[in-house]
């Protein structure tokens, strides 16, 4: 059994999976499973926007929530304060999450290592204290509520399948992405940045078009976000969602275009199911985090590929000791 067989069949598999879980699950099961998945959709694309510059650039970024919460509370000023529609609220949102990040790129670019996960940190604190201070625009600290869906995504199943749509349209452009001459960059820049200068490539100019791409799909779903909770707080912008989206993307893979995904399932279903039974779901999370961290530092998606590589080594050496006796008779 060839490498390239069990790689396609792995693939296979996980697409019939996931069309299973997200297509026909939702049909028949019930509405609180659908929100659950839609969540998952929603933390999914801020988990991948974020890969593609922990895992693909080796940018670790801890600022992540002001992008995300930009595009979320340009959306709900929109609709609350200026009654827009649905699609302006879009415009507007996206907008405002790339001006941010476009400014605030400017500023974390200039530093490397700890220092720029410390900066984005400080960037992202900026946003929040202007989401709990700015009262009469944001709410305070009682942020703003009563956003309302346009009719056609009233329903519950109807918002998943609309947001099911539009992850899927952006996985598959992250898929594009990462296997063109920009993102096969992305990867030697994540590797030796000086060896890409040298070879004469613009190391600056890709990390800075990169961190706007990722802040773009931040504010994307933040702007999903708000329409799904109907409700936007400086909680949505704190420091704890931009550790979740890293957690995310280390708990899955980074570097996988699968692994934030699934690393954002897994802790969507255990952030909600640890909430059932104690009060203490971040304790357990935590440790969930260190294990991974401890036992599969290349996370869920890693792991996995160890364990098959290393079984098909074993059955090769098997097979070639098997051939080698069968000559020897």
């Amino acid at each position: 059994m060839s490498t390239e067989f069990v790689r396609k069949w792995g693939i296979g598999f996980t697409i019939a999976l996931g069309v299973f879980l997200f297509v026909v699950y939702p049909m028949i099961g019930d509405e609180f499973t659908v929100i659950i998945l839609t969540q998952c959709v929603i933390w999914g694309i801020l988990a991948s926007s974020l890969n593609l510059m922990l895992g693909y650039t080796g940018l670790a970024s801890l600022g992540h929530a002001a992008y995300f919460g930009s595009g979320a509370y340009a959306a709900a000023i929109m609709s609350v304060h200026y009654q827009s529609t649905f699609l302006e609220a879009l415009a507007v949102s996206l907008l405002v999450s790339v001006i941010v990040t476009a400014v605030f790129a400017l500023v974390a670019l200039r530093a490397t290592g700890v220092y720029f996960l410390m900066i984005t940190f400080a960037l992202a604190m900026l946003v929040w204290g202007l989401a709990y201070r700015w009262d009469s625009m944001t709410g305070g600290e009682n942020g703003i509520a009563g956003i309302t869906r346009p009719d056609f995504l009233t329903n519950t199943l109807t918002f998943h399948y609309f947001a099911l749509l539009i992850g899927v349209g952006v996985f598959l452009f992250f898929i594009s992405l990462v296997r063109s001459s920009f993102g096969k960059t992305l990867v030697g820049i994540r590797e030796s940045e000086s060896r890409m200068q040298t070879l004469g490539y613009n190391v600056w100019l890709h990390k800075y078009i990169i961190y706007l791409i990722s802040g773009f799909f931040s504010g994307l779903a933040g702007f999903l976000w708000v329409f799904y909770n109907s409700y936007v707080a400086p909680t949505d912008v704190e420091l704890l969602t931009s550790f979740n989206a890293l957690l995310m993307v280390s708990l899955g893979g980074p570097g996988t275009l699968i692994g934030p995904v699934l690393g954002s399932a897994i802790f969507v279903f255990l952030d909600n199911t640890v909430n059932m039974y104690t009060e203490r779901s971040l304790t357990v999370i935590g440790i969930v985090y260190i294990t991974v961290v401890l036992f599969a530092p290349k996370g869920v998606v890693g792991l996995i590929r160890q364990l098959i590589e290393a079984k098909m080594k074993k059955t090769e050496g098997l097979g070639e000791e098997e051939g080698k006796n069968i000559s020897e008779a």
